[in-house]
């Protein structure tokens, strides 16, 4: 179907998301930012007042809203964006796909350090996954990461963004499952001192092997991305995502694993989702010629 005839429900969402003061800004299909950045490079992050630089867009001014899907017509979603100062949201992406259960892994985790998560804006994900909607105090440190508390949890934190309820993609349509009376809950205390420790995530000071594309490839890639040696970033995270592209079965959910671990270990998020489409590009082409 062509991005147009979800362009109008995508906006529509996005303005109600900002009335309930969620930043919000305009996504494509593949779930990245649909606007383009205005600079070759990633030194800026908005403050020349120009558009297209990503979760950095975001806002809760219905104008500015509506200005920016005006200037991405082929948007078919919009992104919330996370860790901003005036809501200071905290974004829980449980999986459920590939055999891993981030719902279950979140259960444990809650017995085990003994935390109980309250009612709270809940939202399907197309693949079988939930999102849910937490608040986190203003000073608190929530950086972005994937798996690290447990398999099939992701976190989206300072810099991060979750796709908003009605937001389409190939894959299906991202659904309201619930809407706390009382909106967004605070996160617990527990599970924020979990968050806060993976702030400064100690680096392997010598290179890791390139990991070996089979079984649970996605996590493995994920993994050699997130762990890589000062300089080496977006190196691995091109050969990663060529890695994840040589196997289209499970590419875009690899990809999308890719993008938050690159952003979570400092990967400016418009640059990382440049190589990973630098990548996908390459790879195609390949596989065309032969």
């Amino acid at each position: 179907m062509p991005p147009s005839l979800f362009w109008p429900k995508a906006l529509r969402g996005a303005l109600v998301a900002a009335e309930y003061g969620l930043p919000v800004f305009p996504l494509a299909s593949s779930k990245l930012p649909a606007l383009r950045s205005p600079h070759p490079g990633e030194a800026c992050r908005g403050e020349c007042g120009r558009i297209g630089h990503g979760v950095h867009d975001a806002s809760t001014d219905p104008a500015r809203v509506q200005l920016l899907f005006k200037s991405a017509p082929r948007a078919t979603g919009y992104g919330i964006a996370c860790g901003m100062p005036h809501v200071h949201l905290v974004g829980v992406d449980l999986d459920r796909k590939n055999g891993v259960d981030g719902v279950a892994a979140l259960e444990q985790l809650a017995v085990r350090h003994e935390f109980s998560l309250p009612p709270t804006t809940t939202v399907h994900t197309p693949s079988g996954g939930l999102h849910l909607y937490l608040k986190a105090p203003g000073d608190a440190l929530v950086p972005n990461s994937v798996s690290r508390l447990g398999p099939g949890i992701d976190i989206r934190g300072t810099g991060g963004y979750l796709a908003g309820p009605g937001s389409w993609s190939p894959r299906g349509t991202y659904q309201l499952a619930s809407r706390a009376s009382a909106g967004i809950q605070p996160a617990p205390s527990a599970l924020l001192k979990l968050l806060a420790a993976e702030a400064s995530p100690a680096r392997q000071p010598t290179s890791l092997p390139p990991p070996r594309v089979e079984g649970e490839a996605g996590d493995a890639l994920a993994t050699f991305v997130r762990e890589s040696p000062e300089g080496q970033l977006n190196n691995r995270l091109f050969w990663a995502a060529c890695r994840a592209f040589e196997q289209p079965r499970d590419a875009e959910a690899c990809a999308d694993a890719l993008l938050a671990a690159a952003c979570a270990a400092g990967h400016p998020e418009r640059g990382a989702a440049r190589t990973i489409a630098s990548a996908r590009a390459r790879t195609s082409g390949g596989r065309s010629n032969r």
